[in-house]
């Protein structure tokens, strides 16, 4: 009797939160439903000049009409550019104890553990996505997510550390996802940086499988991708 009074004490807080899941789409919000603007970027000497160097560097290459290389051809974004690649979707599916975020550009996944504690950063290997932990607030999912690497580029191509902290605050505006995102890296950062995306629902729509393959763009000797044409 304890065990079924469990399940359906479970089941009874899990339909109370909201319901996030299914394909949701980059998008702009206008009005009152607008989310504030991005927080300026500020870094410390010498991550300072260096990300200048490199704004730089890119806008006098899109000015060109080029692009340059982010990093190696083919890699996934990692966090958190992955939350938002162009116009491609994502698929959220939702539990009671994961939350799993599939972005359709390079299929990448990532997966929120609900109502765990984060893990020590020492405990964690770095990699693309890092460690997520999740829990909900009222009408608000709040993630924790440690432990990416360094040589993933961050937002707006910033640079960090292994130390990055990010926070994400996800809830649903009107018909909108709204996800607030913060970055915090006391080794890179004068102070913290947040920003928000938004997507819209897109209802009835099947996830494309998006693989890296057959690449024909490779990177020159002044870090300008371009496209290698057949038979060159």
């Amino acid at each position: 009797m304890r065990l079924l009074a469990f399940v359906i004490a479970s089941a009874a807080a899990f339909a109370q939160v909201p319901d996030i899941s299914g394909v949701w789409s980059p998008s702009r919000a206008t009005g009152p439903s607008a989310p504030a603007p991005p927080t300026p970027i500020v870094l410390k000497s010498p991550y300072k000049e260096k990300y200048a160097e490199r704004r730089a560097a890119e806008q006098a290459a899109a000015a060109k009409g080029e692009q340059l290389a982010a990093a190696g051809l083919c890699e996934p974004y990692g966090m958190p550019s992955m939350m938002t690649v162009a116009v491609y979707p994502m698929e959220v599916i939702q539990t009671p104890k994961q939350i799993t975020i599939v972005a359709e550009a390079f299929s990448e996944v990532r997966r929120i553990y609900m109502g765990k504690p984060q893990s020590s950063l020492d405990d964690i290997d770095p990699g693309y996505y890092g460690h997520s932990v999740g829990k909900w607030e009222g009408d608000t999912l709040v993630v924790d997510t440690l432990g990416i690497k360094p040589s993933i580029r961050g937002y707006q191509g910033m640079p960090h550390s292994e130390k990055l902290h990010i926070t994400e605050r996800i809830r649903k505006v009107g018909e909108a996802l709204h996800d607030q995102i913060t970055l915090d890296d006391p080794v890179v950062m004068e102070k913290p940086v947040t920003y928000t995306l938004v997507y819209k629902f897109v209802p009835n729509y099947e996830m494309v499988e998006f693989v890296c393959e057959n690449n024909r763009e490779y990177v020159d000797d002044k870090g300008v991708v371009r496209l290698q044409l057949h038979g060159k």
